[in-house]
């Protein structure tokens, strides 16, 4: 016969411990909180990662500027380490008139190229914008004096602006005459400038292409429906909508064309043009601190100069653009 038995109930204790005792003898074990199995993120692994980045800019950046600083308040030569000399070589600054000569040419450099590469490229930039059958050859075309060689680009143009050159030959057969492109003093800074934005007009005209991408067509469509032409419609939606990005890129232009050097250098020689007339700031640091007897103290003195002036064109963007926006 079968037992009609009833199981007997276990007590709450008895039920509790079994319970403890079967999950205890599972395979996951016990459930743990969140953060327990998480390995603990030391607190120098950020700097461990951005440590080849930093070592680079220190070497290449930080220490050569610092390195500058220091030497420009002492009398160091190429062979020589110097002395303290105070601010001697920034004295002497204001009575050489090679300083004047090539901070006047840095400035005009400034004022001739800048405008130019806020304006030329935006408009290049609006017209290879459209989606059009062979644009792309067309976008190539001005991009590739970007990635052309400096030398090579100056070479060529030397050939050009030669009293022999191309350009003189064409203008001797028209009846013009030969111009001193390259002997005359203001020719030779405006050749030059106008090398510098030649060269520069693809790198800025991609900046405004990816602005002008950001520009919402309903805006213009907004305007022609309200009777405004191509001309207005660039003044009041276009240059309002790629404002920042003009700020950009003339902040840019400005410290490149106060810079410059390889244009002028190769067009006007190691001399700086008839009688050094066309030497640029950056030209006669080289030519100071350079050579055996190189005065390496003085040519730091000039490149602080160049430090604090460009450093000076970007605030004076900036606070224009803030001056705007208020």
């Amino acid at each position: 016969m079968k037992s009609t038995t009833a199981p007997r109930a276990l007590p709450p204790d008895a039920t509790a411990a079994g319970s403890t005792h079967r999950s205890s003898g599972s395979g996951r074990g016990p459930r743990r909180g969140p953060a327990t199995g998480i390995r603990r993120q030391l607190p120098l692994s950020p700097w461990l990662f951005a440590a080849p980045g930093l070592l680079i800019v220190g070497a290449f950046s930080l220490y050569p500027f610092l390195s500058t600083l220091v030497n420009s308040f002492t009398d160091r030569r190429t062979l020589v380490p110097g002395e303290f000399v105070g601010l001697a070589n920034f004295r002497e600054l204001i009575h050489d008139e090679m300083f004047w000569i090539g901070l006047r040419n840095s400035a005009l450099y400034v004022v001739g190229v800048v405008p130019a590469l806020i304006i030329l490229p935006l408009l290049l930039a609006l017209l290879v914008q459209r989606n059009i059958p062979g644009i792309t050859f067309f976008r190539s075309a001005f991009y590739t004096p970007v990635v052309a060689s400096i030398v090579v680009v100056g070479l060529i143009w030397v050939w050009m602006l030669d009293d022999r050159g191309l350009i003189n030959a064409v203008l001797e057969a028209v009846g013009v005459g030969r111009i001193g492109f390259l002997s005359d003093q203001w020719l030779l800074l405006f050749s030059a400038m106008a090398v510098t934005v030649w060269k520069g007009l693809g790198y800025y005209m991609i900046i405004y292409l990816a602005a002008l991408a950001n520009v919402p067509r309903e805006l213009h469509e907004a305007a022609a429906v309200d009777g405004a032409g191509a001309i207005r419609r660039f003044v009041t939606v276009t240059v309002p909508a790629v404002r920042s990005t003009m700020v950009l890129v003339g902040a840019l232009s400005s410290v490149a064309a106060f810079k410059v050097f390889s244009e002028v250098y190769l067009m006007a020689g190691p001399s700086g043009g008839p009688a050094g007339e066309d030497t640029t700031l950056v030209m006669l640091v080289q030519r100071v601190g350079t050579g055996l007897s190189g005065r390496v103290g003085y040519a730091s003195a000039i490149s602080v100069v160049v430090f604090v002036v460009t450093v000076a064109l970007m605030l004076l963007v900036l606070r224009a653009d803030r001056k705007e926006d208020a």
